[in-house]
């Protein structure tokens, strides 16, 4: 049931993954009220009604807390999707990240508070070189019906224009213009030299689109308003709108974009995946790397698998860092794996292999090192037994949501793997997303 009609006001006291605040309604059921500030007291209208929770929206702030400023992201302040939390201070959001981390590896991975104190030493969520705005090098627009390129408004079809996105460098988004195809995107990057590069793509064919139907709900990042089953759906089906055959143009540079990490450089199509954050790579590398070493010793390790692998940053780690003996890359994106190709073309020890990793994985030789990058949906039983299976002696799990980051690390626990270390990063400032890598070793492995 949905009232948008009703409204309440409370109290909220605490964080939830998601972005929301939580508080309780006079029956007793949790209200995840978007908008609010955990401290705060504020009016809230219901946007959606389960038996055991409300979802609301923040309509009036009654009692507003110390950290509440003005909306540092101007596209945010018109109803985009993107910066869900740009009206708290970029300090107090890391340190809600933080608690949200605690609480989802306490509650979904079974860690009690002792551990975690152990595993996440110092500060549990870690902020990205590049301070809270201008860090974003490449993101992907929507064009509305007038040609013009903007972001998904939160929760609705509508595409907000005029107004920039506080995430993205500035560079990135000057003077674009209009005339693009109604329906259609543009992908932006910035490379390495600061080059900009614009592929504009083609809106989908109307068989491919459902009668040609735009896709509903704010941009993934940003979120839904109206419940959180609402924004998987709209999330899964503007994933499809993205994945369907679509024309490319270049707009501007090249249709690659090239991209550093440590001695290595990536040519990476400008439409497809790189880290936002520019700082990101970098940071992930080196993290990892060093929970590898900290987990081996000084041994160099020998066979390693890079699973959902991208187009190699970590493979190059472990090969440039580490010195491993081979690296196996496990990719199903096809140019991914050509920009790897290219980036490896002399290294005998890299091997890349094409595919879903829970098909591949059982026909690659025994790992002493996994290290895996899965997509949001993370993991999950299935690829965690096989790797199991496969008694790599350390495990090395990124995780971009957090929640599922947490269930897999509950995963491994059954199979005899437990975290030695955990790093939270704030690699989406002003929004409520965050990863998270930990390194998992075998109960007869070295520590």
């Amino acid at each position: 049931m949905t009232d948008t009609d009703i409204l309440l006001t409370l109290r909220v006291d605490r964080p939830a993954n998601g972005g929301t605040a939580v508080g309780r309604a006079d029956d007793g059921r949790a209200v995840f009220v978007r908008g609010a500030i955990p401290g705060e007291q504020v009016t809230a209208r219901i946007v959606e009604e389960k038996p055991r929770f409300l979802t609301a929206e923040t309509v009036d702030v009654l009692e507003p807390a110390p950290q509440r400023i003005d909306e540092l992201c101007a596209a945010a302040a018109h109803g985009a999707g993107c910066c869900d939390q740009s009206f708290i201070t970029p300090d107090h959001v890391r340190g809600l990240k933080a608690e949200v981390l605690r609480d989802v590896l306490g509650r979904i991975g079974g860690f009690d508070a002792a551990r975690l104190d152990r595993l996440l030493p110092g500060e549990a969520v870690r902020a990205l070189d590049g301070g809270a705005t201008g860090w974003r090098i490449l993101t992907r627009l929507a064009v509305d019906a007038d040609g013009r390129p903007g972001l998904h408004e939160r929760g609705g079809a509508g595409i907000v224009t005029g107004d920039p996105c506080a995430q993205n460098d500035p560079l990135m988004v000057a003077d674009l213009g209009d005339g693009y195809a109604p329906g259609g995107d543009l992908a932006i990057t910035l490379d390495d030299t600061g080059t900009r590069h614009i592929v504009e793509i083609g809106p989908v064919p109307a068989a491919a689109a459902g009668g040609g139907r735009p896709p509903r709900g704010g941009p993934e990042r940003g979120g839904s308003s109206r419940g959180r089953s609402r924004d998987r759906r709209a999330a899964q089906q503007r994933r499809r709108h993205r994945e369907a055959p679509r024309p490319q143009r270049v707009v501007a540079g090249a249709p690659t974009a090239g991209h550093r990490v440590g001695a290595r450089r990536w040519e990476i199509p400008v439409a497809g995946f790189w880290q936002g954050h520019r700082a990101a790579p970098d940071t992930y590398a080196a993290t990892v790397t060093d929970m590898v070493r900290s987990a081996l010793g000084d041994a160099a390790p020998g066979v390693c698998w890079d699973l959902y692998g991208g187009a190699g940053v970590f493979a190059a780690a472990l090969t440039d860092t580490l010195a491993a003996g081979s690296v196996h890359v496990v990719e199903s994106d096809p140019g991914a794996l050509e920009a790897a190709e290219h980036t490896f073309t002399t290294d005998t020890g890299i091997h890349l292999h094409r595919g879903e990793v829970a098909r591949l994985i059982a026909d690659l030789p025994a790992p002493q090192v996994v290290v895996l990058d899965p997509p949001r949906t993370g993991a999950g039983p299935a690829v965690i037994a096989q790797l199991a299976d496969a008694a790599p002696e350390v495990i090395a799990h990124v995780g971009c949501d957090v929640g599922r980051f947490a269930r897999d690390l509950g995963l491994y626990g059954r199979h005899g793997y437990t975290p030695q270390r955990i790093a939270g990063f704030d690699a989406f400032p002003l929004t409520h997303h965050l990863e998270a890598i930990a390194v998992l070793v075998r109960s007869t492995s070295r520590h």
